[in-house]
Order: structure tokens, then sequence, then C-alpha cells
């Protein structure tokens, strides 16, 4: 029997791009899992923010569709599938697969009673849990994500996580010649080591006064956080291993960037 549509499954199209899901090992038993049912499954679990063992009985078994997740997640697979579907949308556009612009931001967001060893509380934004430090392109689309605790320093998360970047894709990065911020990453010392990793230059983004205001380019990275925001899981930090909270990110921004591409 057929089961019913939920709007988070995949189109015919999208699945047809996604085909950069791992195939199955050669020799032994073969696969019998319906890896499209796989996929839905993740990305019904994403959106809504539903526990596993509550995933709709019309989905493989809960426990299936978990042990591929963390399973891809382990293998980096998450992260994989972000870069190559974020060059896919940025050539649809245009664009060149390496930015010229970048822009970096943190977002504090709660944990829930699980907290796990990495959890703190953030005295500027009084958010106990952790931070998502997060590194974009000039579309907003994401580039590299660390999670860490709510305490840890920006200018410090921030420096790894390009340091991380530059090592896992230094390519990537050739051309960028500026980096957005906002003012809690000033300082000489964080403007130094971006230019000598990359050769950019750090432009800081500042307020003009303390009521809201759409900020020039900074604004990119806060429209990032919105994406986030549209999808329960990340709601909150409900993840007790905060590599599962950033392949948790990278697989939304998987699902993002499938639409835009199926268009």
């Amino acid at each position: 029997m057929v089961r019913k549509s939920y709007p988070t499954d995949l189109t015919d199209m999208e699945w047809e791009i996604l085909a950069l899901i791992p195939p199955a090992k050669e020799g032994g038993h073969p696969r019998t899992t319906d890896m499209r049912e796989i996929c839905n499954a993740i990305y019904y679990h994403l959106k809504t923010g539903c526990q596993w063992n509550m995933l709709p009985g019309d989905f493989p078994p809960s426990s299936t569709v978990y042990s591929y997740y963390r399973k891809w997640q382990r293998k980096g697979v998450w992260e994989k599938l972000n870069h190559t579907l974020r060059d896919q949308v940025r050539i649809k556009l245009g664009r060149s697969t390496q930015p010229t612009a970048i822009a970096a931001d943190s977002q504090s967001v709660k944990t829930t009673g699980k907290k796990g060893d990495v959890y703190g509380f953030d005295g500027g934004k009084l958010v106990k849990g952790r931070k998502r430090q997060t590194i974009v392109d000039s579309l907003g689309l994401l580039l590299k994500v660390v999670v860490s605790e709510g305490n840890a320093g920006e200018r410090v998360l921030a420096a790894y996580a390009l340091m991380e970047l530059v090592e896992e894709r230094p390519e990537l990065l050739e051309k960028v010649e500026v980096m957005w911020v906002d003012s809690g990453y000033d300082g000489d010392k964080f403007a130094l080591a971006v230019w000598l990793m990359i050769q950019a230059h750090v432009e800081v983004i500042r307020r003009t006064n303390k009521d809201f205001e759409v900020l020039p380019k900074r604004w990119v990275v806060e429209r990032t956080f919105g994406w986030f925001n549209q999808y329960h899981r990340l709601s909150k930090d409900y993840e007790r291993l905060p590599e599962m909270s950033e392949a948790a990110i990278y697989a939304v921004m998987t699902r993002i960037m499938l639409r835009r591409l199926a268009v």
C-alpha cells in the first residue's frame, strides 16, 4: 500500500539531485531498505522536531532511519552534501563556486534536559545552552558550522571554524576578499588571524542605535538563522553530542537547497 505523502517528502526531481547518497557496499546481502524513504523520514524529523521513536509508522523503522542518519554523520556525508549542493545552487544563479565575500556570526540556543558535556551560559545573550558558530557565503548558504558551549568566545570560535574550513576545503576560500562580522568580533588579533589564514580583511558592521535595524551585509547570516528556525528540530539544541547538532544543521541546509535546485 502506498503511504500518504507529507509536505517534507522529496519530489522525483529532488531525489534525482540527491543521488549522492552513498551506495550499498558490494557483496553480501543486497540492500532492501528504500533510501528515498530513509531521507524522507530524516527530513520529516528535522522539520517537525519529533522524537525518533515517534516517526509515523508508514516510514521505515525509526531505529533504521537513525542508524543511517548517524552513519552519514560519522562519515561526514551531510557536510559533503551541503558543499556539493551549495556549489550547484551558486552555479544555477550564475555565481562562481568560490565566494568573494563571507559572513560570520553565532546563534545561542537553549538545550533540553539532556545537556551533554558541551554546555554553558552566554552572558551577552542570557542563554543557557550552546552556541552555533556559522560561516556563510554572500547568499547565506552555509560554509561551516561549529557547535560549542554557550560561553565560548565568538572570536576564538570563528577563528577555529575558519581554520577547519581552510584545512578541509582550501580552494573554496581562494577568492575571498572580505569577511563581514558584527562588533562582537572586533579586534586586531582576530583580523590578523583571518588575514593569515585566507588573506581577507574583516569588515565590522556596527549598529548606529539601540533600536532594531536591518544592517547592510550582516542581514545575510541573520537570514540563515531564520531558515534554521523554520525547522523545529533546530528551535533548541536537542542533541547530546555537538557533532549531531552540526549534522542536523547541514542536513537542514541540504533540504533548503534541494527545493531551490528543483524549481
